[in-house]
């Protein structure tokens, strides 16, 4: 098929778009977080496409987007009061809460379980789409699974033309890394995957909180998981990604002493000239995390590419959103990581 592309401005492609999702087709859809291949998340064979486009394993749970909160009763049960007030403070944002569901949401959707998650996304041309469309759009991120996540229209289109209807182009994603997705389904809230908004944020609200074993390292492959990128290698290029940790000048030493053709680097931009010599790539400053948040898969595109062999990559140990960005690059090094002590 030809895949469209559609400029966010204007409601012709409110039109559009809107039109192509109510008859189960697939639009990439931008978000502050990433881009999202959207389908009616309502409709099986729609959710089924996405899993074909994406080449998705089927267990692996999709999230709902929604044009409001006031959406939510009509999706979930047994909305506790926590989670009305993350919505409130939250939404429009980069947060997805994981709640019972009602038996309208596809099995498709859902991976089987009894719970589904739930986010507005903080991108006015995509909740127009939404509620134009009149159905909650599930929307894994827009790559092919496994491969890096994509935070451009031309991100999307290098994995996705051909495969989907349309791309909204709206331009570069602002945060850069997926929404932060706590589930509020039993008993203490559970933290399934970091994002934009911070464990430090959400223990506000909340007060208890605890972080699944995803978070910091892969979960068994018979493990059943209730939202997206925490079973499966995630946001991964070509070569292998092993990440360096401690001191800058150790970590280089570690580097250079390994250091073969086909290798790659992955560092903060204060470190840039400790790898001279070794065409490194910085996606960020490790003094702001947000921009390490926001260059990240930009970063790992384009390290993406058959001659490369070994990513060496630096990561940042604050919390915030840097707690987010560092989740991502274990997921994309299998959670390989040279300690201190081996440096």
């Amino acid at each position: 098929m030809d895949t469209l592309r559609l400029a966010a401005g204007g409601p012709e492609t409110v039109r559009i778009a809107s039109a192509i999702l109510q008859n189960g087709g697939l639009v990439a859809l931008p978000t502050e977080t990433v881009y999202g291949l959207g389908g009616n998340g309502l409709d099986p064979a729609a959710v089924r496409k996405i899993f074909e486009a994406k080449g998705r394993p089927q267990d692996n749970p999709l999230i709902l987007h929604v044009a409001s909160a006031s959406e939510l009763d009509g999706l979930c049960h047994s909305i506790s009061v926590a989670a009305r007030e993350l919505a409130r403070r939250f939404w429009p944002g980069p947060l997805t809460m994981v709640l019972p569901c009602r038996e309208s949401i596809p099995r498709e959707t859902t991976a089987g379980l009894d719970t589904v998650a739930v986010r507005c996304p903080a991108c006015d041309v995509t909740r127009e789409i939404i509620r134009a469309a009149g159905v909650p759009v599930a929307a894994p991120s827009a790559n092919r699974s496994g491969k890096p996540s994509t935070t451009t229209a031309a991100h999307v289109l290098h994995d996705m033309d051909g495969r989907i209807n349309a791309v909204v182009d709206g331009g570069p994603c602002r945060v850069g890394v997926e929404s932060t997705i706590v589930d509020l389904s039993g008993g203490v809230p559970r933290l399934l995957r970091p994002g934009g908004v911070t464990p430090e944020q959400l223990r506000e609200v909340l007060g208890e909180l605890e972080i699944d074993q995803a978070v910091t390292a892969q979960p068994a492959g018979d493990a059943v998981v209730r939202a997206p990128g925490m079973k499966y290698k995630h946001y991964a290029p070509q070569g292998q990604v092993l990440i360096v940790a401690g001191p800058a000048e150790k970590a280089a030493a570690y580097v250079r002493k390994r250091f073969q053709p086909g290798d790659a680097v992955l560092c903060f931009a204060e470190e840039l000239s400790l790898y001279g010599g070794l065409a490194p790539t910085a996606y960020g400053s490790e003094r702001d995390p947000e921009s390490l948040a926001h260059g990240l898969f930009a970063a790992l595109r384009a390290l993406d590419r058959a001659e490369v062999k070994t990513i060496y990559a630096r990561c940042p140990e604050c919390g915030g959103v840097g707690y987010a960005v560092r989740n991502r690059l274990g997921k994309a090094a299998g959670f390989q990581i040279v300690t201190e002590d081996a440096l």
